[in-house]
């Protein structure tokens, strides 16, 4: 078994950056969701993150049954029309795009197909699920997805209202398989009160390995260049390394 928290490398600790180079989780691609509106768009976030020192940023857009059923075809089609004006831009960003899909029944019906489902990185899955409540049947649901080879990574754990109110729940998420993807902006209360104590629980306990920007827009973009923000950012994980995404390979 791998530590998911080993010492930083000082080049990587540069003042002003992220703690971070490789962002996995945001909704950068232009036109597909409720992220980026358009290309200009993209660029604008894009920029700004290679500012913070990211140079790689995995694209994660939505896929949700009622609301943004995305494919294979429309992200590819996205991200390439994103890497073409960055290249023309000038922004030397390694971009690539995953998804993160609603655990829901379209989502079902897509694994019980064996349709091929975008991962950030071999057989990791990102996925998420509802704010209002958890599924019942999540345990199974979990279970199903590891029966087709794919690691699932809980999106944002920490701003589900039902987990904040027993942070045990974290612990048993992890019982059931998934590996837990904090968001960057939740540990400066950006979410609100109690997905920053949940967050920083999360955190000073070791239970996620993950940290994406969740990029939607403009305004998470400027909380995450804020500089009282960037400080709480290194004071609460800024010694620890995150997102290797081969090490969660490996334990598979």
């Amino acid at each position: 078994m791998f530590s998911f928290f080993k010492k930083k490398k000082s080049s990587a600790n540069v003042p002003g950056n992220l703690p971070f180079t490789t962002d996995i989780h945001s909704h950068i691609l232009p036109g597909i969701d409720d992220g980026s509106t358009d290309v200009e768009t993209s660029l604008q976030l894009i920029q700004g993150l290679y500012n913070l020192g990211i140079r790689k940023s995995i694209a994660t857009p939505h896929i949700i049954g009622d609301m943004y059923r995305n494919s294979p075809q429309t992200i590819a089609t996205a991200l390439e029309k994103t890497k073409i004006a960055c290249s023309n831009a000038g922004i030397n960003m390694e971009l690539s795009a995953a998804a993160e899909y609603m655990l829901d029944d379209y989502f079902l019906e897509l694994l019980q197909k064996n349709e091929p489902l975008l991962t950030l990185h071999k057989n990791i899955l990102l996925t998420e699920i509802s704010y209002t409540s958890t599924p019942e049947n999540l345990p199974e649901i979990t279970s199903g997805i590891i029966e087709k080879g794919y690691l699932p990574i809980l999106a944002h754990p920490e701003r589900y209202h039902y987990f904040q109110q027993n942070f045990d729940e974290y612990y048993k998420l992890k019982e059931m398989g998934f590996v837990l993807q904090i968001n960057l902006l939740s540990v400066t209360g950006y979410y609100g009160k109690r997905a920053a104590k949940a967050a920083m629980f999360i955190v000073e306990k070791n239970l996620a390995p993950l940290v994406g920007t969740d990029l939607h827009h403009h305004n998470h973009l400027a909380a995450i260049r804020n500089e009282k923000n960037r400080a709480i950012f290194e004071s609460y994980i800024g010694n620890k390394v995150f997102n290797d995404l081969d090490s969660l390979v490996i334990t598979l």
